[in-house]
């Protein structure tokens, strides 16, 4: 008896130029997508570059009569010759630190419980509810600050400066915080207050980049940590939040530069000074952007030319941040280490 060797069928193949032909993209659609993104980055080069080139030239008047005392100078005395933003510049980091201290801890809380554990029946509303608020427009935080949270807020500051006055910052001079009858408007229209109003407008922000960061962490990596016998925070511990460090520290100075540049809100709620305050509990703040919208109505030639200077300073701040931001968000990996 002997054994039948049965073949296999030969499926026919096609061949291979018809088959690259199928799956080849249009090289048409191709090449206009490319041109239009080509342009569209092109276009948003060129606008940053002609804005930058039109600050340098209406602020080089200011600039040539300053000199280099214009970065160390805090009066702000234009038509005399005498100014400088040293003042104004410690104003604005001050207040953008402020913000970034309250805004990162409670951005991320909310982008974990968002990603994390919320459940799946709220979590579209929630993020549809984060999104919102980040585009409420800064008016309305600023108004919400100047009439409500700055007299609330009092009471908070009071209680630092009590028990806390022995960090310099903290200190708030020509005051007794343990005197029921001292006056309360030391208090107001500070640093803190101006902090806390730009932290509630930067923390939708810096919350919508970590949560898509957090929820993009491999499921794989989930359930190996989940395997090996880790609790939910443990699993977040080891995974999630290493996945998401770039777009955690990308958001963080996503939102800084957004603090940087805030004019409205901080121009309710600040009583302006021309001199360096450290005291963040204390009346009296300053930044670049409320110099600008207080002055730009009253100013002459030389007090433009001056506030354009001023401009160019924030500018090139808030250029550094942001480029630095984009390129820790762009370096941020889809798969990099964990500790799991």
């Amino acid at each position: 008896m002997t054994d039948t060797l049965t073949m296999p069928a030969v499926v026919e193949q096609p061949d291979a130029p018809e088959q690259r032909r199928r799956i080849r993209p249009s090289g048409g659609v191709d090449l206009l997508y490319r041109s239009v993104l080509r342009v569209g980055g092109a276009f948003v080069l060129v606008l940053m570059a002609l804005v930058g080139v039109f600050l340098f030239e209406k602020a080089s008047r200011a600039l040539n009569v300053a000199g280099w005392s214009f970065l160390t100078t805090q009066a702000w005395e234009p038509d005399s010759g005498h100014f400088g933003i040293a003042a104004v510049l410690t104003g604005t980091v001050l207040i953008a630190s402020v913000a970034i201290a309250i805004a990162v801890p409670l951005a991320t809380g909310m982008a974990l419980y968002v990603s994390e554990y919320v459940p799946r029946r709220l979590k579209r509303p929630l993020i549809a509810l984060v999104d919102l608020m980040a585009a409420v427009p800064s008016v309305v935080y600023g108004l919400w600050g100047f009439a409500f949270l700055q007299g609330h807020v009092i009471g908070l500051s009071r209680w630092l400066s009590t028990y806390f006055a022995w960090i310099p910052f903290l200190r708030v001079t020509n005051s007794d915080p343990r005197d029921p009858l001292a006056t309360a408007t030391v208090y107001t229209s500070s640093t803190f207050i101006a902090g806390i109003v730009v932290a509630m407008m930067i923390s939708p922000v810096i919350c919508s980049i970590m949560r898509e960061a957090f929820s993009q962490a491999p499921i794989g990596e989930r359930e190996g940590a989940y395997a090996l016998g880790a609790t939910r925070w443990g699993m977040i511990r080891s995974v999630v939040l290493p996945f998401g460090r770039g777009g955690m520290i990308g958001g963080t100075m996503l939102g800084l530069g957004r603090a940087l540049g805030e004019t409205i809100a901080v121009y309710l709620i600040i009583s302006p000074v021309f001199v360096i305050q450290p005291h963040i509990l204390q009346n009296g703040a300053n930044s670049v952007s409320a110099l600008i919208a207080l002055r730009y109505g009253e100013s002459g030639p030389v007090a433009l030319s001056a506030l354009m200077a001023a401009g160019v300073a924030l500018f090139l701040m808030t250029l550094v941040v942001n480029f630095g931001a984009g390129m820790i968000v762009a370096r941020s990996r889809s798969g990099a280490e964990s500790e799991a």
